[in-house]
C-alpha cells in the first residue's frame, strides 16, 4: 500500500473516531465551546491533554504552510480546516496524504 493511502486511511480513522467521541457531548450541549474547554481544562489529565493537542496545532499549521509551500501544494486550506473542525488527528494525515501526492506527482 502506498504511503498516500496509508494517510488517507489514517485521515478517516482520525476523523471518524474522535467525531464519534464527541458526539454524546454535541447531543447533551450542542456547540457550547465554552463549556466543551472548561470540562477539558477541569482536571490536570484533561489540561495535558487539552495543551497537546493545542501546541500540536500550532506545529501542524506551521508545517502546512511552511512544507507546504516549498512542496508547492495548492489547497493548504484542507488540513487546516480539518484541523479546525476535528482535529491534529484529522488535518495532520491529510497533509502528509496530500504532500505524498505531490511528491508523486514531481517524480512522474
Amino acid at each position: 500500500m502506498k504511503p498516500k493511502n496509508i494517510y488517507l486511511a489514517l485521515c478517516v480513522a482520525g476523523t471518524i473516531l474522535p467525531a464519534y467521541a464527541i458526539l454524546p457531548f454535541l447531543r447533551e450541549h450542542g456547540l457550547d465551546l465554552r463549556l466543551l474547554f472548561e470540562q477539558l481544562f477541569s482536571t490536570p489529565a484533561g489540561a495535558f491533554f487539552g495543551m497537546d493537542v493545542l501546541v500540536s496545532s500550532l506545529v501542524l499549521w506551521v508545517l502546512v504552510l511552511v512544507e507546504g509551500r516549498r512542496a508547492g501544494m495548492k489547497h493548504l486550506w484542507a488540513p487546516i480546516l480539518a484541523n479546525l473542525l476535528v482535529g491534529v488527528s484529522s488535518g495532520l494525515p491529510l497533509f502528509l496524504s496530500m504532500r505524498e501526492a505531490r511528491l508523486e506527482s514531481r517524480s512522474a
